[in-house]
């Protein structure tokens, strides 16, 4: 199996979003952006949501990014809301939708739009454990197969502020074309888990940070 460590990973070189970044804020551009990708075969799927430092007062998801392999589009869902062309393409069946812990982005969704059916979505969680990658999080995912580490120092800043910043929308798009970048990668071939470095004894305890 295949795990990296806390350590190992602080160590690996930053990788940063080298496409275009899409800030969507109206309902007009959603409508743009949302027929764009229904052309596309797959997208990368991600969301941010303003962390919550009180218990039992969860915020509503305020960010959907959906991610080319070139461009990433920022739906601010705080000021649109789930438009019907949003809706569209997460209930589009043909447009293949890569995220990591979808279930718990599908329940953050939910309470927005209480009907929504998400629907062509593949779930990177299990299916990195085809190639024996035992972790689960998005960060040690992309280390081990491309030795380079995602910063995660945006995280816990507010989604919902008046105006996002370089820094936010940076993190953001990375995250979304990030689980674009390990599917297509690991679905091509060009991945060998046992040529890794990376490979451990194995234990029944997944690094999810």
């Amino acid at each position: 199996m295949l795990s990296i460590s806390k350590e190992i990973l602080a160590e690996l070189p930053k990788v940063d979003f080298q496409g275009r970044t899409h800030l969507i804020e109206s309902a007009s551009t959603a409508r743009d952006a949302s027929l764009f990708l229904l052309k596309q075969k797959m997208i990368g799927f991600d969301t941010e949501t303003r962390p919550n430092f009180h218990k039992g007062r969860p915020h509503k998801v305020s960010l959907l990014q959906l991610a080319t392999k070139d461009e990433c589009f920022l739906f601010r869902l705080n000021k649109t809301g789930i438009t019907s062309h949003i809706r569209q393409v997460l209930e589009s069946e043909k447009v293949m939708k890569i995220g990591l812990s979808t279930k718990d982005d599908f329940h953050s969704l939910a309470r927005i739009c209480d009907d929504l059916e998400p629907k062509g979505f593949l779930e990177l969680q299990s299916w990195v454990k085809e190639f024996d990658i035992k972790d689960n999080s998005l960060a040690r995912i992309f280390a081990i197969i491309f030795g380079k580490r995602i910063s995660k120092s945006q995280r816990l800043t507010n989604w919902e502020a008046d105006d996002l910043t370089e820094a936010q929308m940076n993190y953001a798009a990375l995250d979304a074309w990030a689980c674009l970048e390990i599917y297509t990668h690991l679905s091509a071939g060009h991945f060998s888990p046992d040529d890794s470095p990376y490979k451990v004894a194995y234990d029944d305890t997944p690094h999810n940070e």
